[in-house]
């Protein structure tokens, strides 16, 4: 709704409400007069009255707000702004109340005391600084709402440049490990390099265009890591026994692109890479309703269960899942002879980036 439509739905129920209230009070007085007579001589009264009225609000709201904030000076040049507009405001009620409402709109028929006598005025202070102070009141609330819906907004659009900046370190890191597998065999003049050639394609393909999409089913995302482990089955062909035991009650079930490619990724470049004699990787994808556990386990060399050092690829999807899945849960174990990772989602909590 435009701004202005709220002003005026504002007044016109400000207006109704008051114009009750003083065919009320004055209803003894003017008891001759039929009921719509009394009803829009009230409405009438309150439409001239809401002059001055109307004039202090929107002095209050347009003029002294901004400098309520600006300072100590502009604070106290305020307050003494708000003194006088306030005193020219009550002064005009009064006024318009002592030689328009009572003689003309009502005709003489209501007999009231002095007009600017101190209870007089002191019912239009209470009458005006209740209309300015309501009227102030809301246009502060909808702009700290308006606030708060532009900082959502900040917020918003620093997780989506975020986010999409971990997908870019992605896609060039899993680049960067897979030419080295490509360089690898073409030095070995292996027959192999133009299927890991071809496969590569693919995955590019898969991560220039599809995985630009918030969501993706988990079937492609399964398709992924298939090509990608075969590309790497076709690197250590006889020194490696992969294992990948896969659950899935629902194919079509959605998830957040290149969530877990880096996990297998990161098996193959920082365990397997570094062995030199026959080694493993076991994975295990488990998905029931909204609950996906991923587990993948690779044995390493090295003999000691180092202090962990996360790599890029761990880094970046440790913060893709704090962005986008706020349940979730992931565990990294470094053994002495194999390396763990069990990650726990509910893909139903899905952040609305």
């Amino acid at each position: 709704m435009k701004r202005w439509w709220l002003h005026i739905l504002f007044w016109v129920i400000y207006l109704i409400q008051d114009a009750l209230l003083q065919m009320i009070w004055v209803a003894p007085s003017v008891s001759q007069w039929s009921d719509n007579k009394q009803f829009w001589v009230a409405f009438l009264t309150a439409t001239v009255a809401l002059i001055p009225k109307a004039g202090l609000a929107y002095f209050i709201m347009y003029r002294l707000l901004s400098q309520f904030v600006a300072g100590p000076a502009e604070r106290r040049s305020a307050l003494v702004s708000l003194a006088i507009a306030s005193a020219i405001s009550v002064f005009i009620s009064r006024t318009i109340y002592a030689y328009v409402t009572l003689p003309v709109f009502y005709e003489g028929l209501i007999k009231t005391y002095h007009p600017y006598s101190l209870l007089g005025i002191l019912i239009s202070v209470m009458d005006t600084g209740f209309v300015a102070g309501t009227a102030t009141a809301i246009k502060l609330l909808v702009g700290q709402l308006r606030s708060k819906e532009r900082e959502k907004e900040l917020v918003r659009d620093k997780l989506e440049t975020e986010l999409k900046f971990l997908r870019q370190q992605t896609s060039p890191h899993f680049l960067f490990n897979t030419l080295n597998n490509i360089y690898a065999l073409a030095r070995k003049k292996s027959d192999n390099t133009a299927d890991v050639v071809l496969r590569l394609s693919s995955l590019l393909r898969f991560m220039l265009y599809e995985s630009r999409q918030p969501v993706i089913r988990i079937a492609d995302e399964l398709n992924i890591l298939d090509g990608y482990i075969e590309l790497e089955r076709i690197r250590y062909n006889h020194r490696l026994s992969i294992a990948f035991n896969r659950e899935i009650d629902d194919p079509n079930q959605k998830l957040a692109p290149l969530i877990l490619l880096p996990f297998v990724e990161n098996a193959f470049k920082h365990g397997i890479s570094e062995s030199r004699f026959d080694s493993f990787i076991h994975m295990n994808l488990q998905l029931k309703g909204e609950k996906l556990e991923f587990r993948i386990e690779n044995s390493k060399e090295n003999g000691e269960a180092e202090k962990l050092r996360e790599n890029i690829g761990l880094s970046n999807v440790r913060r893709q899942l704090e962005l986008l899945y706020p349940e979730h849960e992931l565990r990294v174990n470094n053994h002495t002879d194999r390396f763990e990772i069990h990650l726990s989602v509910n893909l139903n909590s899905h952040a609305k980036i």
